[in-house]
């Protein structure tokens, strides 16, 4: 029995030993991708990790929106059921679910 507790301590401490609680990771960086519309809407927008699920959208009122990726006929389509962002090539689309209504279309680094 006290192999076993052995055994499974210094598996847990294996485990451990590549944990770094005070590194950074790369998706918690502040390096926002700035955006302007066609309507001169600003979006910022970051992945929020590795996988490219989820991204963090911030519009000028700076409240930020994280959008969980969805299906998409082409590119990538973000949304919380609030706000939608659809990324295809180096262009985005921003609209406001519930009400369609558009933010900015043609969306692009400046």
């Amino acid at each position: 029995m006290k192999g076993l507790i052995a055994v499974a301590s210094l598996a847990v401490l294996a485990g451990c030993a590549n944990m770094n609680p005070f590194a950074s990771s790369p998706a918690a960086s502040d390096n926002w991708t700035n955006w302007v519309c066609d309507s001169q809407a600003q979006v910022h927008w970051r992945y929020t990790d590795t996988t490219r699920n989820t991204v963090d959208v911030r519009l000028s009122d700076d409240q930020v929106h994280r959008l969980k990726l969805e299906p998409a006929g082409s590119g990538s389509l973000y949304s919380d059921d609030k706000l939608a962002f659809h990324v295809k090539g180096e262009e985005g689309l921003v609209y406001w679910v519930a009400t369609n209504d558009l933010i900015g279309r043609g969306c692009k680094a400046q």
